[in-house]
Parts: C-alpha cells; sequence; structure tokens
C-alpha cells in the first residue's frame, strides 16, 4: 500500500494535471458551424463559473468557516474579494489578460491543501475531493487557455507548458497541508475562506459576463452543471 504522503502526490499531480489538458483541448478545438462553436465556448466558460461557485459554496466556505469564528470568516471573506479587486485592478493596468487563470489557480491551491490537511486528520474525503478538483480544472484550463491566447502575448506552446509546470503546485500544497498546515487548522480554515472571497469576486467580474450569448441557451445550462459536478461529488464525499 501506497504511504499516505506518496498517494497525495500523486492525486494532486493528477489533479493538476486537467489544466493542461483543458488547455490542449481549447488550442485544437474547432468546432462548425460557428454557431455550434461559440455556443460550445460560452457554455464551457459558464461550466467553469458553476463549478468554481461550487467549490465556494459547497468545499471553502463550509470547511474553512468551521475552523474559525463568525467574525473572522467574514474578514477574511471580505479580504480575499478586496484582495482579488486589487488583483484585478493591477492586472488590468498592466493589460494582462490573467484573471481567469487567477480564478483556476486560487481554487485548486486551497483545496490542495485541504486535501492533504484531510489526509493528516484521517479523513475519507481526499480520494473524492481530488477527483472534484481535476474536474474543475479542466473546464478552467480550457478558459484560462483561450483568454491568455487571444492576448497574443505568449505562443500557445508556451502558455500549455506554463500550465504543466503549475501542476507540481498541488503536490506541494498537499504536502503542505498534510505535514505542516494540518497543525495550523485556523490557518487553513483562513485560507479557504480569503480564496471563496476572491473567486466569487472574479465570477462575477469576469467569468459570468463572458458566458453570456443572446438568445442561447446552452451556456446557463452550462452553469448549472457546472454546480451540480460540485454538488454530487459535495454529496459522495459526505
Amino acid at each position: 500500500m501506497l504511504p499516505e504522503w506518496l498517494l497525495i502526490v500523486l492525486l494532486t499531480f493528477g489533479a493538476g494535471l486537467s489544466m493542461p489538458i483543458g488547455a490542449v483541448i481549447a488550442r485544437f478545438e474547432n468546432i462548425h458551424p460557428n454557431w455550434l462553436e461559440q455556443e460550445l465556448r460560452h457554455s464551457i466558460i459558464a461550466f467553469g463559473g458553476g463549478a468554481l461557485l461550487s467549490a465556494i459554496a459547497l468545499v471553502l466556505v463550509p470547511e474553512g468557516s468551521a475552523k474559525l469564528s463568525i467574525p473572522e470568516t467574514a474578514f477574511y471573506f471580505a479580504l480575499g474579494g478586496l484582495s482579488f479587486m486589487a488583483l484585478d485592478w493591477f492586472l488590468d493596468y498592466l493589460k494582462s489578460p490573467a484573471s481567469q487563470l487567477a480564478a483556476m489557480l486560487s481554487d485548486f491551491i486551497p483545496e490542495a491543501l485541504a486535501l492533504g490537511a484531510a489526509f493528516a486528520g484521517g479523513g475519507s474525503a481526499g480520494l473524492l475531493l481530488a477527483g472534484l478538483i481535476a474536474l474543475q480544472n479542466l473546464p478552467e484550463g480550457f478558459n484560462a487557455f483561450r483568454e491568455m491566447n487571444q492576448a497574443k502575448a505568449f505562443k500557445p506552446t508556451v502558455i500549455i507548458l506554463a500550465f504543466l509546470a503549475m501542476t507540481f503546485l498541488g503536490p506541494i500544497a498537499g504536502l503542505a497541508g498534510y505535514f505542516w498546515l494540518s497543525a495550523f487548522p485556523t490557518v487553513v480554515g483562513a485560507i479557504m475562506i480569503f480564496a471563496a472571497g476572491g473567486i466569487l469576486y472574479l465570477t462575477f467580474q469576469d467569468i459570468a459576463p463572458q458566458a453570456k450569448l443572446e438568445k442561447h441557451w446552452g451556456p446557463p445550462l452550462g452553469a448549472v452543471a457546472g454546480f451540480l459536478l460540485g454538488l454530487i461529488g459535495q454529496l459522495l464525499i459526505h
């Protein structure tokens, strides 16, 4: 049987691989007719938004707030929203198209931390949480690649390789949660609530407006499907 720390590395790395896989799909995605391609793209953007909302409502806020008092929860949630607003302003000032990338990493890293802490606490949620992270990262990788590729600041291959390198953040966060942060549950809770506030800001500032498509009903259903994915994962975990 694999030692727990090695299992955490494999699970978080595997979940992180969904980011470059989503980017590769976006790189070679070419569907005709044009209306169907537009419908698919907006639906995937909305799916990613729904998945992020599920991460907030079903994982980050419940798990994080359980480790904090009500004033602490409110403080870190507001701080996360304000901090990501400042980040959004800074990226806009630099003309950097990285808002969806920030959203992707802001739920991947806290959830990987929570996965490691769950294994350290003897919980059974680790395996299913890894699957939920992987399924969230796929549409987020797709959307983040398209956002960065449209800016023409980097070659597509460079973006995909960067996403592949980011995969290693999962094992690092997972091991940190297992060996170190599991002894500081309030720190883990603060990180998760901070991320939840930031993700909520980015969802309504950037992702939701991009998902809208006039006289098309697929994108809103994509958001429902993304949230449903998280809901099913949460119900399985508990």
